[in-house]
């Protein structure tokens, strides 16, 4: 099942274009991450998904529905968790979230959507002692209440520590084992990488990529992999076997670019043991999903600007 359908969609604020044309569709049951630079058109985007701000032209279905008419029956039916969210801090976890269960026909249990997003053991704790990476959880708990089909998160782990985020990315996973559809918004590609079914690139108002994290990757044109080592001692680089990528030397280390490194890689250990040689430092490094990322929207912006839009702007400052 389809839960999101967006088709030519325009969005013009004035003379700017914030969004130029984007398709996309967001299946049920995925993680879909939207990712971009700042004035890219993602915050534009979601909040037009959302409901909150009105498209200049398109099509846009959302769990059926047009969110700009949707209405109460929309809203019942989605989940959002904004980038900062104010909570009044005399209220415990419990009394809080169960305070918007009474703004739902049908909301989950309480108890469990406190254990779904880890506070248990905080679930009495008066909201102004929670740290950072719990009053997020908490974020997470109003946004799951009212039993959402799709979830929105904007930014959901910026000003975490690498250890809390890792711990709200292990959260955000759960969803998907209750059945939820994600739609976030990140400026971390590893976050991207790790959380997303798939990502969808935007700059300049535009899609630019869309498909898994690994899909584009290798899409993107260029070598595709990085094999790095130490030249062995008293073996110079015209000494080493034929490559098909691209070597290069600084001093001792030696760096071979490379689109095929599985083959590569195996002309070097085959030389390596045919001379009894041990090669040091040896490694293998794929391309990264973030090198991807910015390949995929530096030639968008040299092209044709960022742009500005103007709602991801007042986003993020």
């Amino acid at each position: 099942m389809v839960c999101v359908i967006v088709e030519d969609l325009h969005k013009h604020y004035g003379d700017n274009h914030a969004v130029r044309g984007l398709d996309l569709q967001v299946e049920e049951g995925e993680v879909l991450a939207i990712v971009g630079p700042n004035g890219a058109g993602k915050t534009t985007t979601v909040e037009i998904l959302e409901g909150h701000r009105r498209r200049s032209s398109g099509r846009v279905e959302v769990l059926g529905f047009d969110p700009e008419t949707g209405g109460r029956a929309f809203r019942e039916r989605i989940g959002i968790v904004l980038q900062e969210a104010g909570m009044d801090e005399r209220f415990s976890v419990r009394e809080l979230v169960s305070l918007y269960a009474g703004f739902y026909p049908a909301p989950r249990a309480v108890d469990e959507v406190i254990e779904v997003v880890g506070l248990t053991g905080k679930a009495d704790a008066r909201t102004k002692t929670l740290s950072g990476g719990q009053r997020r959880r908490l974020d997470l708990a109003l946004g799951l209440i009212g039993d959402p089909q799709l979830l929105f998160l904007d930014e959901p782990t910026t000003g975490f520590d690498p250890t809390a985020r890792r711990q709200a990315w292990d959260v955000v996973a759960g969803l998907c084992a209750i059945g939820k559809t994600v739609l976030l918004t990140t400026h971390y590609m590893e976050e991207a990488a790790n959380l997303a079914d798939r990502v969808a690139v935007v700059a300049g108002g535009q899609l630019v990529a869309l498909g898994t994290p690994d899909e584009l990757v290798d899409r993107v044109e260029g070598d595709q992999a990085v094999i790095s080592f130490q030249l062995p001692a008293g073996v110079a680089a015209a000494d080493l076997p034929g490559f098909a990528g691209q070597l290069s030397l600084d001093g001792d280390a030696v760096q071979v670019r490379s689109a095929v490194p599985t083959r590569d890689l195996q002309a070097l250990t085959g030389w390596a043991v045919d001379r009894g040689v041990e090669i040091a430092q040896l490694r293998l490094q794929r391309r990264s999903f973030e090198d991807a990322y910015l390949d995929l929207v530096g030639e968008v912006a040299a092209t044709n600007g960022a742009g500005d839009d103007p709602a991801e702007v007042g986003a993020h400052g």
